[in-house]
């Protein structure tokens, strides 16, 4: 087993290393309208990932991306999630943002959805979670009932991130509610513009992010515009998912690690009766754990990333990731924003930008309580008699 980096990921990580503190951290508290990147910081780090190589990064190479694998993705997402001048929620600064089941659309669909969306002349948002049915989505109650070679649509979505901006959505619904997830939930693409599907409240978060609620009455859906086949939705859900927790993992290290970097070079230089904060032991053993911890995400990350190249399903390291890596991040936020004291409740610092942030994720895209639900499960069946 071996857990060295390889070279061309050690450079990767060091030029964004370099970017990063350099073009992002400076101007971190300039670089956002609420969560939304300003248009002139979305054109200077758009051709500077350009230039560093990182456009589409995703993408695979037929379709004129990097076809970057997973591995390399953790290392570039760790990286970015050490600044706030990213928003961090929505589309990042390396190309547009597509979901991989979309890959496998073909004929009209490609030429309407897919290769407009890789050239950035349309903007897709994804819609699961509804007032009902976060963490469950087998009690989803957004129906499409067969109409000869339509879908009727009905229901309300919740907490959609990017519905303002979006030209479609991939749509989750129910078409069979009595098999629940194990079969009954499918995928559609439904244009924003269609008759009958309306943008209701939009939320204000503690975040800064504005998701939307998104109404469909009746709304009249061509078959073919379903993703895969009847049943599969929940399929394609748990694939993106898995990369997703993984995803979450990787950013939580970057969160982490930025957080351990301002709480101990502030305990160095804070002094308090007559010593600085880093000779007391209370804040020796806040910066080991926070150390500790992060490490310890950063090998379950790397794992997980590891199984799903080499072709596993990796569901409970995934799972894991998401976990323990997202409640490991909060505490570091908030055991660095202790060690700060006063000035790190200020937005001075990012400090309280990114406890807000963690807060949120051990919540949404999965709760904790969930992701431990999942995991226990896999205990049971493998160390239970």
């Amino acid at each position: 087993m071996d857990f060295t980096m390889p070279e061309e990921l050690r450079m990767l990580r060091d030029q964004l290393r370099r970017f990063v503190n350099d073009e992002m951290i400076p101007f971190e508290r300039e670089t956002c309208d609420g969560e939304k990147l300003k248009p002139e910081w979305r054109k200077k780090f758009e051709a500077r990932t350009k230039e560093l190589g990182l456009w589409m990064m995703e993408v695979p190479e037929e379709y004129g991306g990097l076809g970057m694998n997973l591995m390399a993705s953790v290392i570039v997402w760790e990286e970015f999630a050490r600044t706030i001048a990213l928003p961090a929620r929505g589309h990042g600064i390396m190309g547009p943002h597509v979901r991989s089941n979309l890959y496998d659309l073909t004929g009209e669909l490609k030429e309407k959805y897919l290769l407009p969306t890789l050239r950035g002349e349309r903007i897709a948002c994804f819609g699961q979670t509804e007032p009902d049915a976060g963490s469950d989505p087998g009690s989803m109650r957004t129906v499409a009932a067969c109409d000869g070679d339509h879908y009727i649509i009905n229901g309300t979505k919740r907490f959609i991130t990017g519905a303002g901006d979006a030209d479609y959505i991939q749509l989750m619904v129910a078409t069979d509610r009595a098999k629940g997830s194990k079969g009954g939930i499918s995928c559609f693409l439904v244009d924003m513009n269609t008759p009958g599907v309306k943008l209701g409240v939009q939320y204000n978060t503690m975040m800064g992010d504005k998701p939307w609620e998104i109404i469909f009455e009746d709304v009249r859906v061509p078959a073919k515009n379903m993703v895969g086949g009847e049943g599969d939705g929940f399929k394609f859900a748990q694939k993106w998912l898995g990369h997703g927790r993984v995803h979450h993992g990787a950013r939580a290290i970057g969160v982490a690690e930025r957080c351990l970097e301002l709480a101990a070079t502030y305990a160095k230089q804070r002094v308090t009766f007559g010593r600085p904060l880093s000779d007391r032991q209370a804040i020796q053993f806040m910066l080991t754990d926070m150390y500790v911890e992060l490490e310890a995400a950063r090998l379950l990350v790397y794992r997980a990333a590891s199984m799903i190249e080499a072709g596993h399903q990796a569901r409970t390291e995934a799972y894991m990731c998401k976990y323990f890596a997202d409640e490991m991040a909060f505490k570091a936020a908030d055991m660095c924003m202790q060690i700060h004291g006063g000035i790190g409740l200020t937005t001075d610092l990012p400090i309280e930008k990114m406890w807000r942030q963690q807060r949120s994720y051990r919540i949404t895209e999965g709760a904790t309580e969930v992701m431990k639900m999942v995991i226990a499960r896999h205990v049971l069946n493998a160390y239970g008699k």
